[in-house]
């Protein structure tokens, strides 16, 4: 009996070895999709910067920190790394309330199982384009629409991410550079009145950025310009 045990047993492994063989091949070997969905996850990870610059108030944000380090006269301080920290961290909190609602009407509900992922990236893309038609200019929104060569919409929300993002960034630029002009004014008051000074009394050999740089980091310390700077930042949006 133990033999015939044995034989049964052989040959049960023997015929359901084979079955097994094609499910274990199409585990080891994946589909041809696989390569393309790594592709497009590591372009998606490339181009997450620049997404991340596109749809965010960090456009604004670095372009008055350059006006104001270029401002001040320090070339490396604050460092580069520093002004993108404290741009990402102040891009989080303006971005706070845009992302909640993002989470309310597209992740949850997904996460729930009520609505597929399409229905979840077409809820959640179109809380992030109200807002960035919040702050772009309608001259700008009809300088793309006109370049896509499309018809002008009924509504503002009908036009697609590919023109409301490059007009949303142009409109920020703008903006940034118009708060950098403002805010370059006090600074080269106080050059010129150092670099007169300077000329006046015959100092020629001193270059008048030795003198005006300390005056104006002093003023800049003295004011507490980055709580006035931070504070007019986050109430222009």
């Amino acid at each position: 009996m133990n033999q015939i045990g044995v034989c049964l047993l052989a040959v049960k492994t023997t015929a359901t070895v084979p079955l097994t063989l094609p499910d274990l091949g199409a585990k080891l070997h994946p589909g041809d999709s696989t390569p393309w969905a790594i592709l497009f996850v590591l372009t998606l990870i490339t181009l997450l910067p620049a997404i991340l610059m596109a749809m965010s108030p960090m456009v604004r944000l670095m372009v008055v920190f350059h006006f104001l380090r270029q401002a001040l006269g320090t070339q490396t301080a604050p460092s580069n790394p520093t002004l993108l920290g404290l741009a990402l961290m102040m891009s989080w909190f303006l971005m706070a309330p845009v992302l909640n609602q993002v989470d309310q009407t597209a992740v949850e509900p997904f996460r729930s199982g009520q609505i597929s992922g399409w229905t979840a990236i077409d809820n959640g893309s179109g809380v992030v384009k109200h807002f960035l038609l919040h702050y772009a200019r309608e001259k700008d929104l009809a300088l793309f629409t006109s370049a896509a060569q499309m018809e002008r919409p009924a509504r503002a929300d009908d036009l697609p991410m590919r023109v409301v993002m490059p007009a949303y960034m142009l409109s920020e630029l703008k903006a940034g550079f118009a708060i950098g002009a403002v805010l370059y004014l006090p600074f080269l008051l106080i050059d010129m009145v150092v670099a007169s000074i300077t000329t006046s009394i015959g100092m020629f050999q001193l270059p008048p950025v030795v003198v005006s740089t300390p005056l104006k980091i002093l003023l800049f310390v003295i004011v507490d310009g980055w709580n006035l700077l931070a504070n007019s930042l986050l109430h222009s949006f």
